[in-house]
């Protein structure tokens, strides 16, 4: 899931830069988000400086509680929901450090995802694009199941962070993942909008 991250932060040093990616450096991000390809998160990672370089990006983003992995182990990074919420809304919202032409890319990248790995935030709704995380522990043989994105259901539109661990199974932390996310968006619709008080 960190991926979305080291590519917010990789297009935060070309803005800087005051130039577009590289045509490498787009064919790679594209493998890295559409197929989940570490070997190109790899490459991207020491492009970007590593942690150091995902942590100064995430004061420009405003993440606060993302700690990043250690040495070349991005996928060892620490996050919370919050933070998550933060990248979603730099992301996809118009005020944000990312560019226009920035935030069009991973917005496209993140609707491309390939076949095998549609599952996640997008049971909630029709129309979507996120990006999925997974991890089995060993240790306790249990899984992380990470899934984070923006979803269109019932005439609106949500962002949804679902984080879990602990899972038997990839397969069940997965089922664990896209409930929560469907239970989230029928909560939200169901809830009615706050009565506005009447000042007199």
């Amino acid at each position: 899931m960190v991926k979305v991250d080291i590519l917010a932060t990789l297009l935060l040093r070309a803005q800087r830069e005051r130039r577009p990616l590289t045509r490498w450096e787009a064919s790679t991000a594209a493998s890295m988000i559409q197929s989940s390809d570490n070997a190109s998160a790899n490459a991207l990672w020491q492009r970007i400086g590593g942690g150091k370089g995902l942590t100064e990006a995430n004061r420009t983003l405003g993440l606060t509680s993302t700690q990043a992995g250690p040495g070349p182990q991005w996928g060892l990074t620490q996050t919370t929901a919050a933070d998550q919420l933060v990248l979603l809304s730099a992301v996809f919202d118009d005020h944000s450090p990312l560019n226009r032409a920035s935030r069009d890319l991973i917005q496209s990248l993140m609707g491309e995802i390939d076949a095998d790995q549609d599952w996640g935030v997008s049971a909630a709704g029709s129309r979507w694009q996120l990006k999925n995380g997974w991890l089995p522990r060993p240790h306790s043989q249990r899984w992380a199941i990470n899934s984070v994105g923006r979803v269109k259901a019932h005439g609106s539109t949500f962002y949804l962070v679902i984080l879990s661990h602990g899972s038997p199974s990839m397969s069940q932390g997965i089922s664990a993942v896209e409930q929560a996310a469907q239970s989230a968006v029928h909560v939200l619709c169901s809830t009615p909008p706050p009565v506005s008080p009447i000042i007199r």
